[in-house]
């Protein structure tokens, strides 16, 4: 089996700091993408930022400057650090990752729990 646990959230003001960090954890293989979704009350799940497996990476227009992507691939991690917070960036954020895994064998998405990032003004 396959987990992701996610670590880093909390309350912070308007203009702090806040960094992510997800740990894939299992019978990995393989992991070709990894990223960041968020979804704040009353709205869809929107993917913030993302990283492939050759490090190319994707982020929503509304975090482009301040939040920044990176992944520790020896050990199966991905990172989100947030910077120039805002009260728009409330949400729950969730860590996302396609695993090969051998356990059950096959290519599959899998979710964290998610973690509450809370912004206030």
């Amino acid at each position: 089996q396959v987990q992701l646990v996610e670590s880093g959230g909390g309350l912070v003001q308007a203009g702090g700091s806040l960094r992510l960090s997800c740990a894939a954890s299992g019978s990995i293989f393989s992991i070709n993408f990894m990223g960041w979704y968020r979804q704040a009350p009353g709205k869809q799940r929107e993917l913030v930022a993302g990283i492939t497996s050759g490090g190319s990476t994707n982020y929503v227009d509304s975090v482009k400057g301040r939040f920044t992507v990176s992944r520790d691939y020896a050990k199966n991690m991905v990172y989100l650090q947030m910077n120039s917070l805002l009260p728009e960036d409330t949400a729950v954020y969730y860590c996302a990752a396609d695993v090969r895994a051998v356990v059950p064998l096959g290519l599959k998405r899998y979710w964290g729990q998610g973690t509450q990032v809370t912004v206030s003004s």
